[in-house]
């Protein structure tokens, strides 16, 4: 039996590990390609460190080429290829991870996951409370992450290839828009209350400009043009939870646009930066400056800011009329209602498009407008009187 392998101070060596004479240890393996590769150091635990890591690295190879990592693994693996990503995306990323490091399904090997695991696991998620939207995210995870094993043969079939309404009821509420009442009951009641009179013109500007409200926050002095009376929206302001500020591009590269100031808008733009806290030096962030919404305490406010000083103000309210129904107002609820009064007003579509930002005109149509009886009596009304005046001409003309 032949004598094992040892360092200069008597310690045994594995295999693959040797001690050169300069006494820099080396560790030589062969690669995923057959390759042989070789690591060094002058300390041996920090070799048998690398030595785990390529370890983990080859078995990692080998067990996702023979499907044989869990779903947990597949997912890491998806997200860790997703380096571009936004903070609110990584942020969903991590969500939908932690919520399957909980779940047993986490832990199955992708090559035993069949349509009726996955359609079974979407139900359990719906039965222990977990609502239509938060299953719709986490499958736009898991979906994607099965479709890269798909794609690179490692799975004959994704599991997750089915409509989730044909597994679960869309019990989500639908996107609301604020009827023309409503906009001038809530508008009165901010112009009127002592306490949140102050935030007016913000809730004026979103409402008249339909503006995501991080392209809101993230508007800067020289983004607005009074004197063509056009507010320039190319970037959105976000804040991470830790506290850490940074500006990043529209939602899509169709966000980038120009939105003509009404003359509402254009009075409450002029009122914010009248009423801006004096800055004795403006706060930076990302290379931008001048941010004309500015909190308490001299930052830049972020979606938030807005948030909750819509939901103090709505709880307000509906604590001084408790009879009276009213829909739960946000800043999506605002974007909603822009879009659907300008459709209701006869905007084109594609023009509308532009001034949402949105690429797919489609999303448009079928989730920022909202038709109601009213409208659709008063578009009625006027094609018919017009159809009837077109025949009483024709008549009159002998035509």
């Amino acid at each position: 039996m032949s004598e094992k392998r040892k360092d200069n101070k008597g310690r045994i060596l594995r295999k693959g590990e040797s001690q050169r004479k300069d006494l820099i240890y080396q560790y030589r393996y062969t690669d995923i390609r057959g390759k042989r590769q070789t690591v060094y150091s002058s300390d041996l635990k920090e070799l048998r460190e690398k030595e785990k890591e390529i370890q983990k690295q080859l078995d990692d190879g080998i067990d996702y080429a023979a499907g044989k990592i869990t779903v947990i693994q597949l997912l890491e693996r998806y997200i860790s290829l997703k380096q571009g990503a936004r903070y609110n995306t990584k942020a969903g990323y991590n969500f939908v991870l932690n919520l399957i490091k909980k779940e047993d399904f986490g832990y199955r090997q992708i090559r035993d996951i069949k349509v009726s695991d996955a359609q079974k696991w979407i139900m359990k998620l719906h039965s222990d409370g977990k609502g239509y939207s938060m299953i719709t995210s986490v499958k736009g995870v898991v979906k994607p992450a099965f479709q890269m094993a798909y794609n690179e043969d490692i799975i004959r079939r994704n599991p997750f290839d089915f409509k989730l309404v044909d597994v679960v009821s869309n019990d989500s509420q639908k996107r609301i828009a604020m009827t023309d009442e409503q906009q001038k009951i809530w508008m009165n009641f901010i112009r009127e209350d002592k306490t949140y009179c102050k935030y007016y013109d913000e809730f004026v500007v979103l409402l008249g400009t339909g503006m995501r409200v991080s392209e809101f926050c993230g508007l800067t002095k020289s983004d607005l043009d009074f004197e063509n009376r056009r507010i320039c929206v190319d970037h959105q302001l976000v804040r991470e939870r830790g506290g850490k500020y940074y500006v990043e591009k529209t939602k899509t590269e169709c966000g980038i646009r120009f939105i003509p100031m009404t003359d509402d808008v254009y009075q409450s733009l002029k009122n914010i930066l009248a009423n801006r806290r004096k800055m004795k030096k403006e706060i930076i962030v990302d290379g931008y400056s001048g941010f004309i919404l500015i909190d308490k305490d001299c930052h830049p406010k972020v979606a938030l800011h807005i948030e909750n000083e819509m939901r103090w103000a709505m709880k307000k309210y509906k604590k001084l009329h408790p009879e009276q129904p009213f829909p739960h107002i946000t800043p999506h609820v605002f974007r909603h209602t822009f879009c659907t009064n300008m459709a209701n007003k006869g905007m084109d579509i594609k023009t509308l498009q532009y001034l949402m930002g949105y690429s797919d005109v489609g999303v448009t149509l079928n989730v920022y407008t909202h038709a109601s009886y009213d409208r659709a009596a008063q578009q009625m009304a006027k094609i018919v009187d017009l159809s009837e005046q077109r025949g009483k001409f024709a008549a009159c003309s002998g035509i």
